[in-house]
């Protein structure tokens, strides 16, 4: 719960599926059942708020009295969890924002603040690495005062390929673009690179066709099994119907074929439903056509349809599905292209 990816199972489903199996078994995603309220905080935890503006109320429900207003990339702490009341009842995690009041779970990221010290040198290949602050700035050379390309948020993913040092002797990372084939710099200190043995493969003695994933879309629901046994659960938010389009997640039965560290991901117009995401983490595709599992920064509401056909899950259960499913991606490569991989059933 320290990083508090709260992607929680719908109840009734999650009730039925705890009655059939044992629950020993099952490695929710963070599910919030039967905890005590703060007991799994860590001490330091914040949240980055995603919307252009949150409210915080003073008790968690959107009927309660307003406190105070927050906008878009404030960090704010956040001092407890509560299942309240709300309009959105697909999700019913607020988050208690300092001693001020509650806000709702679906427009904070939940992020900490941490910083790397600077490593030594960076394989000849490059390396991946995350995010550890709320967010960072991306520059086009390394320096404080250049532009700002991006900016990088909590938990994204990006390969590194160099060290480099500006006027001041501060050292910067450089970050192949893998869509633009750009390179950015970025403040060591903000990236932890991965260590090789944290990308170890999960269940790497189940052979691969004794793994399989159901993604079940009337309940926004994932369920990994290992010989028909479910080993893993988490909550979903697959493609949705605009006014531009119906990006719904088609059903079939699919597999993960292609697999990325990291993903620039860019369509249409930012002011008509378009999008421009740097760095998007552990993606598994199942179809040519570019849908994925993967790790989502923009959004923290879990439970409905709202994507452009991607199955979104929050960064850690997005990494374990990367981890669990075949075909394994070396450290050093930043993709891995197969013909065959795990197998993925959608289910409407």
């Amino acid at each position: 719960m320290a990083s508090l990816g709260l992607a929680i199972p719908p109840q009734s489903y999650l009730f039925r599926f705890l009655r059939r199996y044992n629950p020993h078994l099952i490695h929710l995603d963070e599910t919030l059942y039967q905890f005590k309220p703060g007991e799994f905080l860590n001490p330091n935890q914040q949240g980055r708020v995603l919307n252009a503006s949150i409210d915080i109320f003073d008790i968690p429900s959107l009927s309660g009295r307003r406190v105070n207003t927050y906008w878009r990339d404030w960090v704010l702490p956040i001092t407890d969890i509560s299942i309240g009341k709300s309009e959105d009842s697909f999700n019913m995690v607020w988050y208690k924002v300092g001693d001020e009041g509650y806000t709702h779970s679906g427009a904070i990221q939940p992020v900490l603040t941490i910083t790397n010290p600077l490593v030594a040198e960076i394989p000849i290949d490059g390396a991946i690495a995350e995010v550890t602050v709320p967010f960072t700035d991306a520059r086009w050379d390394p320096a404080d005062d250049e532009p700002v390309a991006y900016r990088f948020y909590y938990a994204t993913t990006h390969w590194v390929t160099e060290i480099v040092k500006d006027e001041k002797g501060n050292p910067w990372y450089g970050v192949r673009d893998d869509k633009w084939d750009y390179m950015f710099y970025v403040p060591s200190a903000h990236l932890r690179l991965i260590p090789p043995e944290e990308l170890n493969p999960i269940s790497i003695n189940v052979p691969s066709e004794n793994k399989c994933i159901e993604v079940h879309l009337p309940e926004q629901v994932m369920v990994a099994y290992e010989y028909d046994e479910p080993v893993f659960m988490a909550r979903v938010a697959t493609g949705a119907k605009f006014s531009n389009g119906d990006y719904t997640t088609p059903s079939g039965r699919y597999m993960t074929f292609h697999k990325r560290f990291s993903r620039h991901m860019a369509r249409g117009n930012l002011a008509a439903n378009g999008y421009d995401l740097p760095g998007v983490p552990w993606n598994s595709y199942i179809t040519e056509e570019g849908i994925a599992f993967h790790g989502t920064y923009w959004h923290n509401n879990f439970g409905r349809p709202r994507s452009h056909g991607c199955i979104n899950l929050t960064s850690q259960a997005a990494k374990w599905v990367f981890l669990w499913t075949m075909p394994t991606v070396p450290p050093e490569k930043e993709w891995i292209y197969e013909q065959t991989g795990t197998a993925v059933d959608i289910i409407s």
